[in-house]
């Protein structure tokens, strides 16, 4: 290829052909025909009618996973980090203290936008791999906090926090509270309503099976008057909700061009969630976790995460004593065209990460990532035990 900028010769690129994969890591998860063949609709205007009356149509979906009625819930027009960052802009000003529990990255994460925005931070560190200790939680919160935050389903280690008491904390302290649902939404049940979640950010890419680009976020009706009560402008223009939501409402103020063609995506992948509806998504994807589990204990490896505090979608694998973690990934890619992920923060190199969302979440992955790992565990040395279809095919028959 030339080294030249100023000569390019077209027919030293590529064609774009990634080839088939079966997406079974963090995310993204695997994207049904029917979401690409939505995002490839002819690009109108942003502003066009078609658009307004697509755009209203996904608000009305976006409601329905999100269980809520609140009026500001819209796809933020970029990934689920900037979901995390416009809640955080959008309802911390300098000097606010903002109560974040720590169980993983994600949650680290958090915090470094709070110190990056000016909050006070407190920080409550938890035992990674574990759920968010309600009762650590209380004892951050003395003062009279802003917003509580916790993540939800935290992607990096496989942990699912119970959110009903530590809600009950936030706002008996007379806090917003915040939650990470970027891995959970479309997954489990998210019920911002009933278990009053005044600010709820999630990601497109996830149990959702779109592809990355959009960022679900809802707002409660206290959520939106602090935002209405800031004392100073939101840090970020893009990401200033008091604007935004007038191109999302009914004024239709142009405030960014949105990108139309995520946003048919995002609706179709809405309206295949609300086909099947969501006890029995949510029903499938505990089946299919269950099934895996049982595959991987079988074979004679052990999970991460306590079982009662396991996520269903993202399940970490503990890494046998003498297996390299990055050759058996490669091995799964390059021989199988399977993708797990691997450890991050203080578990790199020391678990898997096995995703079952979405699209992605499906009996006969299920079966096929066990016979693959079984495989190339086999190749690395590693004598795994027989059965693990077996245990994993008695789940499903049960």
């Amino acid at each position: 290829m030339s080294s030249n900028p100023s000569k390019i010769d077209p027919k030293e690129f590529r064609d774009i052909n990634p080839g088939e994969r079966l997406l079974m890591g963090p995310g993204p998860s695997d994207v049904p025909a029917r979401v690409l063949q939505a995002m490839a609709a002819p690009c109108i205007g942003h502003l066009d009618p078609y658009f307004l009356g697509t755009m209203n149509e996904t608000q009305q979906l976006l409601r329905y996973i999100f269980q809520t009625q609140n009026a500001l819930t819209i796809p933020v027009s970029a990934t689920g980090s900037a979901g995390m960052e416009a809640c955080f802009v959008n309802l911390v000003e300098c000097g606010d203290e903002v109560v974040v529990a720590v169980n993983g990255v994600f949650g680290t994460r958090m915090c470094d936008i709070v110190n990056r925005i000016g909050g006070k931070l407190i920080r409550v560190d938890c035992e990674w791999g574990r759920a968010v200790d309600p009762q650590a939680v209380a004892k951050a919160v003395k003062g009279k906090p802003k917003v509580v935050a916790v993540v939800h389903a935290e992607t990096s280690t496989g942990a699912c926090t119970p959110l009903s008491d530590i809600s009950k904390i936030a706002h008996e302290a007379g806090a917003l509270f915040l939650v990470d649902c970027v891995t959970s939404l479309g997954g489990i049940n998210v019920p911002l309503d009933e278990m009053k979640i005044d600010a709820a950010y999630s990601g497109t890419q996830k149990c959702i099976s779109c592809p990355p680009g959009l960022s679900p976020v809802s707002f409660s009706a206290a959520a939106i008057k602090a935002l209405e009560q800031r004392k100073h402008p939101v840090v970020s223009w893009y990401l200033d909700f008091g604007m935004v939501r007038d191109y999302w409402g009914n004024e239709r103020k142009y405030h960014h061009t949105a990108p139309i063609n995520m946003i048919y995506a995002i609706r179709e992948a809405l309206r295949i969630i609300a086909e099947e509806g969501l006890e029995i998504r949510f029903a499938r994807h505990i089946l299919n976790h269950r099934a895996l589990v049982a595959g991987i204990e079988a074979m004679g490896l052990s999970m991460l995460v306590p079982e009662k505090e396991r996520l269903p979608m993202l399940n970490a694998v503990r890494i046998p004593e003498g297996v390299n973690d990055l050759k058996v990934r490669k091995a799964l890619l390059n021989d199988f065209a399977i993708e797990i992920g691997g450890g991050l923060g203080q578990f790199a190199g020391k678990v898997w990460r096995v995703g079952l969302m979405g699209h992605s979440s499906r009996r006969k992955n299920v079966i096929l990532f066990l016979a693959a790992l079984e495989a190339v565990l086999k190749a690395e040395g590693f004598k795994a035990k027989p059965g693990a279809i077996e245990a994993a095919t008695a789940v499903y028959a049960a």
